[in-house]
């Protein structure tokens, strides 16, 4: 008899992005390993970003329990649509460029829900869970965030019932990038922080994604740490025909703090300088696209060679990526976001096509790029050896010899990964 496990996620199919693709893909592998998954779900959420194929994944034979949730997006639209979608998508302008809607929205997100906008599903869940939870003889249940008011369910059940939590933490709480921006009052900052250490030290075990956040805990908690990144998955999407086009694609969010500014002058600059390059240059742009990045690169001269997809469905999206002929991966330049790994890098490595990086020092993804021998990762200032890169891999696009010889990429399979966390579980 396969042991049950309760999983408690905000994202799942018909949700869009990276927030849905980690568990969906547990859930897909867990009976494999004598592990019955059962998910629980909000029945009516405000999901930032829809792609119905997802459903598709889902087997027939999963257990899926859905409750009501009342969240306050709906009424925030009231006062702007834009602005709601933009943060809640987790694109926020610069402080400069908020408007006075978006700065009461944030200051509102940030002091008069914490830890989240779900947090009115906390209440409810617990008491509908804990009766769900005796009456199926469940033993084990698993909380992902964000957002991370999930986890105050988790918290509550094992207060009442003492069953064995497990924290899954997708990205980290309060020293994430976008959770300085929502203008938190000091009183808050403490809430906040009193929650994630309550979490930390209740649970009984905590997973992350990364080697760094997994440090980054253990300075605040003794309860045992699992690093399971995220990763890739086997698909049977036939490989498309390469892009004729020098194609440099970026996919997924470019928010407004992801903009490195070397990397558009040193394309700009080989542009200029390369007639071919620029002949054969193009910036393909698939996801959410701040207006700040857009402009910045209007201001280097990009704007004519700029394919702008907006949000593709998750298949589409690894067909873009197999047909690029270079990826991009930008994260934001500071100490908050080494402990960062995109879940698209994993199947950016799988994809067989080149990867260019930029982001901060020290960051686990610069490891895992020169673990696999999958791609090249520098720093925002080096603008000199990221055009020197480019312009080698267009000589290598020239000569039809552009490849990936990667190593190590199985570690980073969804069903390897589904086998460590079978460990835990």
């Amino acid at each position: 008899m396969k042991k049950q496990i309760l999983i408690i996620t905000y994202y799942w199919p018909p949700a869009g992005g990276p927030g849905v693709q980690r568990w969906l893909k547990f859930v897909k592998y867990l009976p494999g390993f004598d592990i019955e998954p059962i998910v629980y779900c909000p029945e009516n959420p405000s999901y930032p970003m829809v792609d119905e194929s997802l459903l598709h994944e889902v087997s027939a034979d999963l257990r899926v329990i859905k409750q009501p949730i009342n969240e306050p997006y709906r009424f925030a639209k009231m006062l702007s649509k834009k602005g709601v979608k933009q943060i809640s998508s987790g694109v926020i302008p610069k402080q400069k460029k908020q408007s006075f809607i978006q700065k009461l929205l944030l200051y509102v997100r940030g002091n008069f829900f914490i830890p989240d906008a779900r947090k009115n599903w906390v209440k409810p869940s617990v008491k509908f869970l804990a009766e769900y939870i005796k009456t199926h003889h469940i033993d084990t249940i698993v909380t992902t965030g964000p957002p991370h008011s999930l986890h105050l369910i988790g918290f509550q059940l094992k207060k009442q019932l003492n069953v064995k939590w497990l924290a899954d933490f997708r990205d980290p709480w309060t020293s994430i990038g976008y959770h300085k921006e929502l203008k938190l009052t000091k009183r808050s900052q403490e809430k906040h922080k009193q929650l994630e250490v309550s979490v930390l030290n209740f649970a009984d075990e905590i997973i992350v994604t990364s080697a760094n956040t997994k440090r980054e805990f253990e300075s605040q908690t003794d309860t045992p740490i699992s690093v399971i990144t995220n990763g890739y998955d086997r698909h049977h999407i036939q490989r498309p025909p390469k892009d004729e086009k020098f194609t440099l694609s970026h996919i997924g969010s470019l928010l407004s703090e992801r903009n490195p500014t070397h990397l558009w002058e040193a394309i700009s600059e080989l542009i200029q300088e390369h007639d071919d390059f620029r002949s054969a240059f193009q910036l393909k742009l698939i996801g959410v696209v701040s207006e700040d990045v857009l402009q910045t690169m209007k201001n280097y001269g990009l704007e004519g060679y700029i394919n702008n997809l907006g949000y593709v469905t998750h298949e589409e999206a690894l067909r873009q990526q197999m047909a690029s002929r270079v990826l991009l991966l930008v994260e934001i330049d500071s100490e908050d976001t080494k402990v960062i790994i995109p879940g698209k890098l994993f199947e950016y490595m799988a994809s067989g096509t080149p990867i260019i990086a930029v982001g901060p020092t020290d960051s686990d993804v610069e490891a895992i790029l020169k673990a696999t021998n999958t791609g090249y990762y520098f720093y925002y200032d080096k603008k000199e050896r990221m055009k020197s890169q480019i312009l080698s891999y267009f000589d290598a696009y020239k000569s039809d010899s552009l490849v990936v010889s990667a190593i190590g990429l199985e570690q980073y399979s969804r069903k390897s990964l589904t086998k460590l966390l079978s460990e835990i579980i």
